[in-house]
Parts: C-alpha cells; sequence; structure tokens
C-alpha cells in the first residue's frame, strides 16, 4: 500500500527500508545518474538516506544554477549576433520620439526675415502725404496803379472772362475804365442816391456814375445796377459785342463806339498799361 501522508521520495528517512515500490531501485538510481551526467555533475549515488537527501537537494540547487548562467551566458551572444536594424526602421525610430513631442522638425525652407521700419508699420492715414493746399496767387498792382484801382481791374476783367470775352475786349474795357473813372468807382453828386451803396470818389458830371461813368438817364441801368462793378462791366462788353468788327478795330475807335466821349482820342493812351495789368491778373 502507498502512504499518502508522505512525500514521494524514495530516499527519505521516513519511508521503511524494506518499502516496495513499482520501480526497483537499481533502476531509480539508474535515472538519476543520467539526470546528473546531463546536467555535467554527477557524483556516485550514497545509499544513505540522509546524504542522500542532501546530494539531491545540492544537485537541484546547482542545476537550477546552471540553467540561470546558461541563459546569462549564452543568451548574450545570440542578442549581439541579431541583424543590425535597416536604414528605414532606425529612421522610424527618429522620427517617432518627435510625433509624439509633437515638436516635429519643419523641412520647409524658413521665411526671409523683413526690416520693418516705423514708417511701413504706420497706418494709411499717416504714410498718405497730405494733398497740398491750393494757393491763391497774389495778384500785385502793376502798371502805377494802387491796390484799390488794382481789385476793380480784377473784377472788370473776372466779370468779361464769365461772359467769355476774349483778352483784346479785357484789355479795351480796362483801358476806358482808366480814361473814365481812373478805376475807382464814382458816385454822383448830382444823384444823392448813388452816394448810399459803395463807392471810392464823388463826381459831378451830370448823372454819370460807376467805373465807366454811365449815365442811368441814357438807359445803362438803374443807379443801383451801375454802382455794381461787375454789372456795369457786363453793360460795357454786351454794347462792344454789338459792334460789327469791333476785334479789328483801333482801341481807341472801339472804345469811343460805346462811349461817345467828348474826347475819342483819349483812350489810346491807356493800352499799354491796360495790357500789362490784365497779363498781370489771367497770370
Amino acid at each position: 500500500m502507498r502512504n499518502d501522508g508522505n512525500l514521494d521520495d524514495p530516499f527519505g528517512s521516513g519511508r521503511p527500508a524494506d518499502r516496495s515500490d513499482d520501480t526497483p531501485s537499481t533502476d531509480r538510481s539508474a535515472k538519476l545518474q543520467g539526470l546528473f551526467r546531463r546536467t555535467r555533475f554527477w557524483a556516485p549515488m550514497n545509499p544513505r538516506p540522509g546524504r542522500t537527501k542532501l546530494a539531491v537537494a545540492t544537485g537541484a540547487a546547482c542545476c537550477l544554477g546552471l540553467v540561470g548562467v546558461s541563459q546569462a551566458g549564452f543568451g548574450a551572444p545570440d542578442r549581439a549576433a541579431a541583424p543590425a536594424p535597416s536604414a528605414e526602421v532606425a529612421e522610424r525610430a527618429e522620427v517617432d520620439p518627435a510625433s509624439r513631442a509633437m515638436t516635429r522638425p519643419s523641412t520647409a525652407p524658413a521665411a526671409p526675415t523683413l526690416s520693418v521700419t516705423p514708417s511701413a508699420t504706420a497706418s494709411p492715414k499717416a504714410t498718405t502725404k497730405p494733398r497740398p493746399k491750393k494757393t491763391v496767387r497774389q495778384i500785385v498792382p502793376v502798371a502805377g496803379l494802387d491796390r484799390t484801382q488794382m481789385n476793380n481791374a480784377k473784377k472788370i476783367v473776372q466779370a468779361g472772362k464769365e461772359m467769355g470775352m476774349p483778352r483784346r475786349a479785357l484789355v479795351i474795357a480796362v483801358a476806358t475804365a482808366m480814361q473814365e473813372s481812373t478805376l475807382l468807382n464814382y458816385a454822383s453828386g448830382v444823384l444823392p442816391e448813388s452816394q448810399n451803396y459803395p463807392h471810392q470818389a464823388i463826381g459831378w458830371d451830370h448823372d454819370s456814375v460807376g467805373l465807366f461813368q454811365q449815365r442811368p438817364s441814357s438807359g445803362w441801368g438803374t443807379v443801383e445796377q451801375l454802382m455794381d462793378p461787375e454789372y456795369a462791366t457786363k453793360a460795357f462788353l454786351s454794347a462792344l459785342a454789338e459792334i460789327p468788327g469791333w476785334q479789328s478795330l483801333p482801341l481807341s475807335v472801339a472804345a469811343q463806339a460805346v462811349q461817345i466821349s467828348a474826347f475819342p482820342d483819349a483812350y489810346a493812351q491807356h493800352e499799354w498799361r491796360a495790357g500789362e495789368v490784365v497779363a498781370e491778373i489771367l497770370g
């Protein structure tokens, strides 16, 4: 009968010396010797039970040690002999850490840096050049005139330009005003009403008023109208434009055809001065 309470140790101290087993003792000894030979440790089996147990334990420990040494000693050459990783694997190993760290190097060429000047960073309004202000050309008195006379000559030229009259008509008008009123806006002592309007002098030649000494009684207009330099000029030029061939007439003839003066040749003396004044005003 097999004793289940004891370990299956064929050489244990608890086993009776004459215990019989299914396997003969000589076969069991031969198996143990074969095991020891495979592990390169073999000692003559001692039939004594106590020493046999010690020998078995020592042999098992040696076997485990040999197994560990064999794995440690022979495993390293196997790993060293493993084929080297291919270039593709090495490149992938370099890329993988970069992708994990989200710091993948950029292969695009670096953008050129531009030096920005303060004027380039300013707003469009600041960089836009302001438009130059239109400067009004200052008309200076010429031909011996003072400022008041030059301003009246300017009013004559402006009125003639509004009518579209040529330069020759402007010269005739200025020369006529030089002779009639010395380019001053006259009121009349005979017509006290004329003195109610802006004027620069007072005359006594009948009811003649204004720059061209036009008479209200002759149908040139009302006193108020004739005291206005613009109206008086347009009245003169309208009458000049009705004279056939006035453009080719001498200045004194053209002026006398309009004015019917007692001194018809007096206008010619002002022609050159009138031309200089018109040139200064027209620029």
